[in-house]
């Protein structure tokens, strides 16, 4: 019995704890992928981190405070080799509607988020996220892809006092468009062109090949090296053209300016913000974020499990939800101990990581540590980054997002299904959090409907036979009640009828109410309704329910037989070829 419990007990740690079940096995040849890969997420994240904190409406630094905690944390807790956990575009957009461009909101956002996160995950209610369909995500997704790069425009053209609400965002920039700056219009525009080269470099380079010449190998690996740092090194060369013009007098960019320099200070979140002369409650900001502490955690579990999965189909391995929502929501908790704001899985850095060979989560250290190494010695350098240049970061960053095929698709494949698609995407604009929840109501709704109006194949014979295509639930009760009797009942001659239950796996006490008064039905009319293929648990329900009249067969063709001799068959003496033998469907 000691070595099942001291078995069961290891393997329960090694689920909470993922690091014990791939570090004792941890090699060199680990080791160099993951310092490669670490490297060149870290030289990713930080340009992206600078950009992000603009979209959440922050200061610089919060970007850099936002993209190491996730690091350390997800070394320790998560599932995936290759998941990097940090700001992303749409969580700093969301970031920026419920904070109100105030860190400290920001930061108890964070706090909160994670507490919400780590409660679904020790009460494993991942599956809330089910009820969120792919259509609701694309649409949310697509909406805030375009929300995210139009109010990066006025970076990308330098133009100034444009508000960050999206119709007046559209109408004043376009409004403005004579006050565009000459010089960051063409250093962004050639950013995002450099950008784009690199970026179709990296697609199109050849994979190794261990008979390849040693020099075409080095050629290979510094082309390979370019393209996956190509954030860093298109900021890094906009921002040393920017110093060059400011060390002869000329201001032709505008720039990120002066970064808080050094590590963040640990401390506890602010439960408490005080502005001017007025002091904000800790009740007072939860209610000013409202509907951002549903939000937000679900759509940065969203993010970042649907990052992980997709990354763990790809490359064949296995990740634990439930784990997953752990590994977040403690990265939110502690980050807010370090000013993060919220934080969620990164598919484009994501992307970068898999493909940079990484073998396990320690990947992460390396980029964590180079976040810190940035935060303490480089802000002084970041003064100098245009903000156009970290502007053509964030749109190509999530230009990749913007899902143009999936209208063909869904009409290819369920027209039905762009209704909620389209919901969602056009109230998006308005408030994101009325978008998804509208999208998810109307998903919910087509759903509902399907299981209320369940198709149900009925076949015309010698006896009428009724299968429901699907299982068989309180709101469909009297629609098959109402089929049935139509079919069965008011006919002029009544006739018995069999209901094939192959399909039902479960009924509650409204269907067996229904189905007792549609037994009764049939006594009254003189024929019979038999039962079909009943699963164990449905026949001891209605067993148990101790139904007048009620009879079941195993197969369709004992239950003819019986009723073939009942007198509601007898006028119905037809040819199973004959045209009057035909099956229709029933919506």
């Amino acid at each position: 019995m000691a070595p099942d419990t001291c078995c069961c007990s290891r393997g329960a740690l090694q689920r909470r704890l993922p690091i014990l079940a791939w570090l004792p096995r941890y090699s060199l040849q680990w080791l160099r992928m993951d310092f490669i890969a670490g490297l060149s997420v870290g030289l990713t994240v930080i340009p992206q981190a600078l950009a992000y904190a603009e979209v959440a409406g922050l200061p610089p630094q919060y970007g850099l405070y936002s993209a190491f905690v996730g690091c350390f944390v997800y070394f320790f807790l998560g599932t995936s080799r290759d998941v990097t956990l940090g700001p992303t575009a749409i969580m700093s957009l969301l970031v920026s509607f419920y904070t109100f461009r105030e860190p400290a909101y920001a930061v108890l956002l964070a706090f909160l988020s994670g507490c919400i996160q780590l409660a679904m995950g020790f009460l494993h209610l991942g599956f809330l996220l089910d009820f969120i369909s792919c259509p609701v995500i694309k649409g949310f997704t697509s909406a805030a892809t375009i929300t995210i790069g139009f109010g990066q425009i006025k970076n990308l053209l330098g133009l100034r006092n444009i508000p960050r609400q999206f119709f007046l965002q559209v109408y004043q920039t376009f409004l403005h468009i004579g006050e565009t700056r000459v010089g960051d219009a063409i250093l962004g525009l050639a950013c995002m062109v450099l950008l784009f080269v690199l970026k179709l470099m990296r697609e199109h380079l050849p994979p190794p090949h261990p008979q390849t010449p040693l020099g075409v190998k080095f050629s290979r690996g510094l082309v390979w090296t370019v393209t996956t740092a190509r954030n860093a090194l298109v900021v890094s060369f906009a921002a040393l053209i920017a110093y060059s013009f400011e060390v002869t007098g000329h201001h032709p960019f505008v720039l990120t300016g002066k970064i808080a320099k050094g590590l963040p200070p640990v401390r506890a979140p602010p439960f408490s913000v005080t502005t001017g002369n007025k002091t904000i409650s800790f009740s007072e900001m939860v209610q000013d974020m409202g509907a951002g502490l549903a939000v937000i955690p679900l759509v940065g579990l969203l993010e970042s499990i649907a990052v992980a999965k997709s990354f763990a189909s790809q490359n064949n391995y296995r990740i634990d939800a439930n784990q997953e929502l752990l590994a977040i929501g403690f990265s939110n908790m502690l980050g807010s101990f370090v000013s993060s704001y919220p934080v969620t899985g990164s598919f484009g850095r994501t992307a970068v990581n898999a493909q940079s060979g990484v073998c396990t989560p320690a990947g992460g250290l390396v980029t964590g540590v180079l976040v810190l190494l940035s935060l303490d010695y480089l802000t002084s350098l970041f003064y100098y980054i245009p903000k156009s240049a970290l502007a053509a970061v964030i749109i190509m960053a999530v230009a990749p997002l913007f899902d143009a095929k999936i209208l063909r698709t869904l009409w290819r494949v369920k027209r039905l299904d762009l209704l909620p698609l389209c919901v969602t995407f056009l109230l998006c604009f308005w408030e994101v959090q009325y978008g998804i929840l509208a999208g998810t109501l109307v998903s919910l709704l087509i759903l509902l409907y399907s299981v209320a109006r369940p198709k149900t194949q009925v076949t015309e014979g010698h006896v009428l036979v009724l299968q429901p295509a699907s299982g068989l639930y309180f709101p469909a009760i009297d629609a098959l009640r109402e089929a049935i009797m139509t079919r069965a009942l008011e006919a002029s001659l009544p006739r018995c009828a069999v209901l094939e239950c192959t399909h039902v796996s479960s009924i509650d006490y409204t269907v067996v109410v229904g189905l007792s008064e549609l037994l009764e039905d049939f006594q009254k009319r003189g024929v019979s309704l038999a039962f079909v293929g009943l699963q164990v648990p449905v026949l001891r329900t209605l067993l148990a329910a101790d139904l007048k009249g009620f009879q079941y067969f195993t197969t369709l063709e004992e239950a003819e037989k019986s009723l073939q001799q009942e007198p509601g068959t007898q006028p119905y003496n037809i040819h199973e070829d004959s045209p009057e033998h035909k099956i229709s469907l029933l919506k």
